[in-house]
């Protein structure tokens, strides 16, 4: 019969022995996901349908800006050596050049980031692989963040100067909150693809030990 001392020793031995390895495994598991099937069919439809209304949004946005765009009349001249600005043409593009230009590359990003979320979904791609996964929710943080830009670019070209000085403390707030939140999110991807890949290098390593024996 073993006393006390030998098991808290071979408690301790067995501890030792699991180290730095042992915690990173028990990490990966946490980041894992227990229905990992059930989880990418959800998500792909919710991601799927998210994509095209953004997508769709921001492509009406171009089309149709925020202060609308020049109209003209029968008896107006619509010739382009002769007009100015012509008709169909942004407002705003003229009014406020600079805002107008930061809104269309924010909008341009957006549309185009929720067009490459929909290219992945649709292209047949496995989605089952940690890569694929992980690049599917980068493209979404992308294009919902410049969807947030988009916005507070066309609020603060829509919004009179007045009303914008006084709420300009609040958007700045709700800035900084999405920031962090972002920055959350980031970091878990990013922790979470390089913990499953040294799990995934470590059991190969352990594998090849394992054949090299044989």
């Amino acid at each position: 019969m073993s006393s006390p001392g030998e098991g808290e020793t071979a408690g301790s031995s067995i501890s030792k022995s699991r180290g730095w390895r042992g915690y990173l495994e028990d990490v990966g598991d946490w980041f894992a996901y227990k229905d990992k099937g059930g989880w990418l069919n959800d998500m792909k439809g919710s991601v799927s349908l998210t994509a095209s209304i953004i997508a769709t949004m921001t492509f009406q946005l171009a089309t149709n800006p925020p202060g609308g765009v020049v109209q003209i009349s029968p008896k107006d001249d619509v010739s382009h050596e002769n007009c100015k600005p012509c008709p169909g043409e942004a407002v705003l593009g003229y009014a406020q050049e600079e805002e107008y230009v930061v809104f269309l590359r924010w909008n341009t990003v957006c549309f185009v980031a929720s067009l490459s979320v929909c290219l992945l979904l649709v292209s047949g791609i496995p989605l089952n692989h940690r890569f694929p996964t992980w690049l599917l929710s980068i493209g979404m943080c992308v294009t919902l963040t410049s969807l947030t830009f988009t916005y507070f670019s066309a609020a603060s070209m829509v919004t009179p100067d007045p009303i914008w000085g006084d709420t300009i403390n609040m958007f700045v707030v709700v800035l900084y909150v999405w920031i962090a939140l972002l920055s959350f999110v980031g970091l878990i991807l990013f922790i979470r693809l390089f913990v499953r890949g040294i799990y995934q290098w470590i059991h190969m390593k352990k594998y090849c030990n394992r054949t090299c024996n044989l």
